[in-house]
C-alpha cells in the first residue's frame, strides 16, 4: 500500500523521522554513521514503518540523503517505505534533478519543505509550494507532501493546505506536544469545520531528557514546552512516557497519523514499539 493510500485509509500510520549524518564528518565517521542509519532503517522497514529522512534539518549541511539511500539500502529495504525530505535550500536545477532521480530509484514520494530562512543557504524559491509545482510539472508521478504549523493561526494554516496551489497529497506538521495542546485543538477544529480531506501526519519529538542546554538549542527550531518537560522528567517520567503522552493526547483530539522525530539510531524499532505499547497502539 502506498503512503498516500495508507494515510487515506481507516488505520493509523506511524512513521519515524531520521536525520542523515552531517556532511563534515570524515570518511570513517561518515561510514559508521551510515551503517547505524542503515540498521535503523532496516529494523523499521521490517515492521512496516515509513521513514522520513531529513534534508539540512537544522541548518547544517547533511549528506545527500537520496544518493546514500540509493547506494546503501540495497534490496532488503523497500524503497516505497522511504520518504526523503527536500528543502528549497538548493539550486532549482538540483531540486528538479533530485525529484527525477527519486522516482528513477523507486522512491514514490517526497516531502517538499521551505527550510529555515535564517540559517544555511538561501531558498531557490520563496515558498515550498512553488517548488512542489515545478516538481509536479517535471515528474508528475511523484506523490508530494507539504507542511502545516498547528501553532500558527488555524484559519491561515488551513487556508494554505486547501489552496489550489498547495500541490501536495498530504502534509506533515510542526512538532506538537500534549503540554501545549490548545493551539492544536483549534487547528483540528478548523480542519473538521472545513471538511479538509488532505491527510496530515503530526510530528512528535522524542525528548531524551530535560537538559536545559539541549532544550534551549531545540527551541531555536521548534516550539519546546521547556517548563512542562522539566516538570515531567523531574517527576520521574521517562522519555518513552513523555513521547507516548503526546501521541495519546493528539489521538484524543482527532489526529490519526504521526511521525516520531529524534529516535535513537541504536534500538530504533524497540524504542518506537515501547512508545506504541505505552499509548495502547498494537506494536508493529
Amino acid at each position: 500500500m502506498s503512503l498516500v493510500d495508507a494515510l487515506r485509509g481507516s488505520g493509523t500510520v506511524i512513521a519515524a523521522e531520521l536525520r542523515p549524518p552531517r556532511a563534515e564528518l570524515n570518511s570513517v565517521e561518515g561510514m559508521d554513521a551510515w551503517i547505524d542509519m542503515y540498521h535503523a532503517v532496516r529494523g523499521l522497514a521490517r515492521q512496516d514503518v515509513r521513514v522520513f529522512l531529513t534534508d539540512s534539518a537544522v541548518g547544517t549541511q547533511e549528506e545527500n540523503n537520496l544518493r546514500h539511500l540509493a547506494t546503501n539500502l540495497g534490496r532488503d529495504v523497500p524503497h516505497d517505505h522511504m520518504v526523503p525530505f527536500l528543502t528549497t535550500k538548493h539550486s532549482l536545477e538540483f531540486c528538479l534533478s533530485y525529484a527525477e532521480q527519486a522516482w528513477q530509484h523507486g522512491f514514490p514520494s517526497l516531502v517538499i519543505l521551505g527550510g529555515d530562512r535564517n540559517v544555511g543557504r538561501p531558498r531557490c524559491v520563496a515558498h515550498a509550494w512553488e517548488l512542489r509545482r515545478a516538481i509536479r510539472e517535471r515528474e508528475p508521478r511523484l506523490a508530494l507532501g507539504g507542511w502545516a504549523n498547528p501553532y500558527g493561526d488555524p484559519v491561515q494554516q488551513v487556508d494554505f493546505v486547501t489552496d489550489e496551489h498547495f500541490t501536495a497529497e498530504y502534509y506533515l506538521t510542526q512538532i506538537v506536544s500534549h503540554l501545549s495542546i490548545g493551539p492544536v485543538e483549534r487547528f483540528m477544529g478548523e480542519i473538521r469545520r472545513r471538511h479538509v480531506d488532505v491527510p496530515g501526519v503530526f510530528g512528535v519529538f522524542y525528548y531524551r531528557s530535560a537538559n536545559p542546554r539541549t532544550l534551549a538549542t531545540l527551541s531555536r527550531f521548534l516550539p519546546v514546552p521547556v517548563e512542562g518537560l522539566t516538570e515531567e522528567f523531574a517527576s520521574g517520567a521517562t522519555a518513552v512516557d513523555v513521547c507516548a503522552r503526546t501521541v495519546r493526547a493528539m489521538m484524543d483530539i482527532g489526529a490519526r497519523h504521526f511521525y516520531i522525530s529524534n529516535l535513537p539510531l541504536h534500538g530504533t524499532a524497540s524504542t518506537l514499539n515501547a512508545i506504541l505499547e505505552r499509548v495502547g497502539i498494537p506494536t508493529l
